[in-house]
């Protein structure tokens, strides 16, 4: 049995304000409209995503006191249907834009609107549906070990609008703040936004190595609210792979064969064509940016490897809880189903936050997901079997990764979790299970993109899920309105994912002039990771992929768990850039310097979750996110793009202070704002 936990929400079990109502629902859902378009967007543009529940909770607050009179409850029900947008729209620009790669455009067909919204819609239940028998076992049991930062941070903000006065005053100031910087960062560039410290290629004793850092707000206050020892070792994993494997390559490995690695995976033409990642010169056959091209061509793959190494020791020590969980949910269903009518429900002997929806609504719908996989002519197989073997793939792969996406962002939030990462090693391991039925060939590259889409989907769901979980355990929502929700955001958001993408994949007349009939993959929208998951399906089908490179990680990870350091969070580390990583680890850097603080004082906090840093850091982190998508929105507006461009004092500064200067300012900024985190942190 699952033990009883001793947390207090912030709205007790015994009471029920209003929640699950209509005007909270359609709320969300436009929200869920809005940011998964923007997503759509920004993940084609640039290959990235921003976090949704924290911006929308914010939105939720000021609407709902202004406008709408909504509860905490209800706020939290319009954040968690909005969420499901930027996690739909984030996994289908990852890996649909792929049918387009495919050997001879044989999967061109399957890019329209009903195949993306059918995969969206079916990727997306899977998700939500896994997590249901999860919650238990991740959200309650592990409250104390998976700090879920983004979740966390959503509940304090919720928490925060709901109590006023002086204790939302601080995360609100974060919030200020936040925005004041992304300002100065996003629109008018006064702040650099990657500074970069890098040696050249040319350097005797260490070439090619570079710290980097996206100096973001909402990753300093990420790295706040995980802390100092998670941060570390997702520090520590860049800087494996920045200033030790890379410079490594770099010193061994020719410039052309770094390009050819790179054509390989798709990202050159071809050797003569300049360009790519790193900005190969093929007159002078080297790279303006080595380390970055390195990193595309090796140590991506090295972290997918050690990502899924990770992931599957992760699962091995999660079984015994999983299965405490699903026998305690079996147990619950089985009562219930054999109650009559006289006798008392389950929802009437159960506590109001402790009501899931039925394990057997997830039984169920996996079995109407597996026949509509087999029936519907969106997915792709030449017989009943092959579409069997797709559904029956998902849902194999879908339980797995949708625990581990759940475990990752618990550690290190949404933003930062590899979805692509374990979307690389499902469509490894459909790619030999085709091979292993002898599917081999073009013709079944499009069913492994399916079952990858799917998984994608599914697990960039599962992490935002979780995250909802995690702010409804805290504030004391009920867990089955929010699934009902959750499934209602997934089916609204992905019917505006679909008609997005198709939209900003129509070619332009210029690109038309070109003879180029699909925006996406033009210098438009690159569409990054959709190439590449198209690239690995092709060389895995025709036996033509690095297992060097993807085991190499596989190990590197199991050394790590032999030591006793957390193998899929150093995974997570070596996988992401050290640009991303390294802010989060000033984060926690500032929590433990602002925790000695406290000790050394002898103060002791009551609840370090709404303390001074925490929600300080809250609002940091709804600052960067709103401020980012805010951006994106903007972008979207081709004239608007323009008028932004037009504000950047970038070219003046860098003119003024030189290059370095400019960088210089940008991290003296960032070290300001962390500064101002500290002070808050300690200040009584």
């Amino acid at each position: 049995m699952i033990p009883t936990s001793t947390h207090k929400p912030f709205i007790p079990a015994t009471e029920s304000p209003a929640e699950f109502t209509m005007k909270a629902i359609i709320t969300g859902a436009v929200f869920g409209v809005l940011f998964g378009a923007a997503t759509v967007y920004l993940s084609l543009k640039a290959g990235l995503s921003v976090s949704a529940s924290i911006p929308i909770a914010v939105l939720a607050i000021s609407l709902g006191r202004r406008f709408l009179n909504t509860t905490i409850l209800e706020n939290n029900i319009i954040q968690t249907t909005g969420s499901a947008g930027e996690s739909i729209a984030s996994g289908v620009v990852f890996t649909m834009p792929g049918f387009l790669f495919l050997t001879n455009g044989t999967g061109a067909e399957f890019f329209n609107y009903w195949t993306i919204l059918t995969l969206s819609i079916l990727g997306g239940l899977v998700g939500t549906l896994m997590m249901i028998p999860l919650r238990r076992s991740l959200i309650v049991q592990e409250h104390g070990t998976l700090p879920y930062p983004e979740g966390t941070a959503c509940a304090s903000v919720l928490i925060a609008g709901e109590k006023g006065g002086d204790f939302a005053k601080t995360a609100y100031q974060g919030l200020g703040v936040a925005l004041l910087y992304a300002l100065l960062q996003k629109v008018l560039h006064v702040v650099a936004e990657v500074p970069v410290w890098a040696t050249r290629q040319t350097n005797r004793y260490f070439p090619s190595a570079q710290v980097a850092g996206e100096i973001t707000p909402e990753y300093l206050g990420v790295g706040y609210i995980i802390g100092f020892r998670i941060s570390a070792v997702l520090v520590g994993g860049g800087i494996l792979a920045w200033l030790g494997l890379i410079p490594l390559l770099a010193s061994v490995v020719p410039g052309d064969t770094i390009a050819l690695q790179l054509q390989k995976l798709g990202y050159l033409t071809n050797l003569q064509t300049s360009g790519g990642p790193g900005g190969w010169n093929p007159q002078t056959h080297t790279f303006s940016d080595t380390a970055a091209a390195i990193y595309r061509a090796y140590i991506r793959q090295i972290g997918a490897g050690a990502v899924t190494a990770g992931g599957f020791m992760t699962l091995i020590k999660t079984i015994p809880t999983i299965v405490s969980s699903f026998r305690q949910s079996f147990s619950r269903s089985s009562l219930n189903a054999i109650e009559t009518e006289g006798q008392l429900s389950q929802s009437s002997q159960t506590a109001r936050t402790e009501q899931d929806l039925s394990v057997r609504i997830v039984v169920i719908g996996s079995a109407v997901l597996v026949g509509l996989m087999v029936l519907l002519p969106q997915i792709p197989g030449d017989s009943v079997v092959t579409k069997l073997l797709i559904a029956i793939l998902v849902i194999v792969f879908g339980f797995f990764f949708v625990t581990v996406a759940s475990r990752i962002v618990g550690l290190i939030g949404s933003s930062s979790s590899p979805v692509s990462g374990m979307t690389i090693a499902t469509i490894m391991g459909t790619a030999l299970v085709f091979i292993g039925f002898g599917l081999t060939g073009k013709a079944y590259e499009p069913a492994v993109l399916v079952v990858g889409s799917m998984i994608c989907v599914a697990a960039a769901n599962a992490g935002a899920t979780s995250q909802d979980l995690k702010t409804g355990y805290l504030i004391g929502a009920t867990p089955r309105y929010q699934q009902i929700a959750l499934f209602i955001g997934v089916i609204v958001s992905s019917l505006v994912v679909g008609a997005t993408v198709k939209i900003l994949d129509t070619p332009t007349p210029d690109l038309v002039a070109q003879g180029i009939t699909h925006a996406i993959g033009s210098d438009k929208f690159p569409a990054p990771q959709g190439t590449l998951m198209a690239t690995l399906i092709k060389g895995l089908l025709s036996f033509n992929l690095d297992w060097q490179f993807v085991l190499v990680g596989a190990f590197i990870a199991f050394v790590f768990e032999l030591v006793g350091v957390s193998a899929l969070a150093f995974a997570v580390g070596l996988y992401l850039p050290l640009s991303t990583t390294l802010p989060i680890f000033i984060g926690g850097l500032v929590k433990a310097i602002a925790d000695a603080s406290a000790k050394r004082k002898g103060i002791v906090e009551e609840d370090a979750d709404l303390g001074k840093g925490n929600l300080f850091a809250t609002g940091l982190v709804a600052g960067g996110a709103l401020a980012g998508v805010a951006v994106a929105l903007l972008s979207v507006n081709e004239s608007v793009y323009n008028g932004l461009l037009a504000l950047t004092v970038e070219p003046t500064l860098a003119g003024a202070l030189g290059e370095g200067g400019y960088q210089l300012l940008g991290a003296l900024a960032f070290a300001g704002l962390a500064t101002l985190l500290w002070r808050v942190a300690t200040k009584r």
